[in-house]
């Protein structure tokens, strides 16, 4: 079977196991499943039920799909996303966001936690995503294309959509909550960068880095998706000498940024 077809025949499956199709699709990262708490669950779905669909690996990933409304609209939201480094390829990465938009959303809203390589910008900081830098060493776009699904060769100059992030800032001001702005570098991992890297990715631009979320953007931008993403910054990258980092500490400073994070795609659901 195609590409097209193993997509049309999840989201046929999924259509059975909810009441209302999703406008909305949301990509929870590491340790930002808070949201969870804004959504009245209608259904759950595992992933290991969901036919062609892989299974997460990843410590602090949940595994599911999650439908149901918040502020009015209807969500599906992952609690938990596949990686690269995981050993998948970058069509089973990205596969989800092909159904995604399958079942009827028309807008991708992703989270995750990066290392910050801005010296102006610090732990716990919450950053919109303006741009970014792809240097993955594979495409997700890569092979024959399937013009049902995309165009041959997609428009990137505009990524990030800036309706999405100037309604993210003026919701940010009414709660006082104060956001970065900037360009974030997906890398494949799964190993943090070295202190040599940190500084290479601030030269050619960047301001977070991390190991998802540029993949799901491509995809989501080929299928005609609008797109937002947020970063919480976890850790520095241009940090003291003996600081070193770990998967434990990212996602406790992942959970203490959360709620911010949450009550921000929230309302903004609310205001599409």
């Amino acid at each position: 079977m195609s590409l097209y077809d193993n997509i049309q025949e999840t989201a046929a499956f999924i259509t059975e196991g909810i009441k209302n199709k999703p406008v909305v699709g949301i990509v929870l990262g590491s340790g930002l499943g808070g949201l969870v708490e804004k959504v009245e669950v209608e259904a759950e779905i595992a992933y290991k039920d969901i036919p062609h669909f892989p299974i997460s690996t990843v410590k602090g990933h949940a595994g599911k799909l999650i439908f149901g409304n918040m502020g009015g609209k209807r969500v599906v939201m992952m609690a938990g996303r596949f990686h690269y480094y995981e050993g998948y390829t970058m069509q089973e990465v990205t596969f989800p966001i092909r159904v995604m938009k399958a079942l009827g959303a028309e807008t991708l809203i992703v989270s995750n936690a990066a290392g910050c390589m801005n010296v102006n910008y610090k732990v716990g900081d919450i950053l919109l995503i303006q741009d970014h830098i792809n240097l993955f060493p594979e495409h997700p776009l890569r092979g024959a294309n399937d013009e049902r699904l995309g165009v041959r060769f997609q428009d990137m100059s505009e990524p990030y959509d800036p309706q999405l992030i100037a309604i993210a800032e003026s919701i940010a001001k009414k709660q006082d909550l104060a956001l970065r702005k900037g360009v974030y570098v997906g890398l494949q991992g799964p190993t943090f960068e070295t202190r040599a890297e940190y500084h290479m990715l601030h030269v050619i631009g960047g301001d977070v880095v991390g190991m998802s979320t540029v993949p799901e953007v491509i995809v989501a931008r080929h299928s005609g998706m609008k797109v937002f993403a947020a970063s919480v910054i976890t850790d520095m990258g241009i940090r003291d000498e003996l600081n070193t980092i770990s998967h434990e500490e990212v996602l406790a400073a992942a959970n203490a940024a959360a709620p911010k994070l949450a009550a921000l795609v929230a309302e903004m659901v609310a205001a599409m």
